[in-house]
């Protein structure tokens, strides 16, 4: 039996992410969010993963290599989430750019390509003042 959605809000990130998400598992954004939410109420019910113990390795109170395999695998797919909004965020052209380093990264044909930063723009000169007569 279907069930009346209610209204909610989503922070930015989560409503791109679902809306990226749903487009490849042809899903509308709601039915995304709905499929995240259900796992989300199933991984907390399940005996195989403590929820307490993910959270205290996500926080950093607790080794990863003390959790079982169910809940590593959490553990991985947080980080990977993380990982990737960080990543979407960086543009570390600019931040070289802006500090004057110059930088090598592959370029698409697999070549070693170096960027220099741009010189400096030369100073303007002060305008001429007008004598007086």
């Amino acid at each position: 039996m279907a069930t009346a959605a209610a209204p909610i809000r989503l922070d930015r990130e989560l409503a791109a992410a679902a809306r990226d998400a749903a487009q490849t598992m042809s899903r509308s954004v709601a039915e995304q969010v709905s499929h995240w939410a259900r796992l989300g109420r199933e991984l907390e019910r399940s005996p195989h993963v403590s929820v307490a113990q993910v959270q205290a390795v996500l926080r950093g109170d607790a080794p990863y290599d003390g959790l079982g395999v169910h809940e590593q695998a959490v553990v991985r797919t947080h980080w990977d989430e993380s990982l990737a909004a960080t990543l979407a965020t960086l543009n570390l052209a600019d931040a070289f750019a802006a500090e004057g380093h110059r930088y090598a990264e592959l370029g698409k044909d697999g070549q070693i390509q170096v960027t220099a930063p741009a010189p400096a723009p030369a100073p303007k000169a002060a305008p001429k003042k007008k004598r007086a007569r």
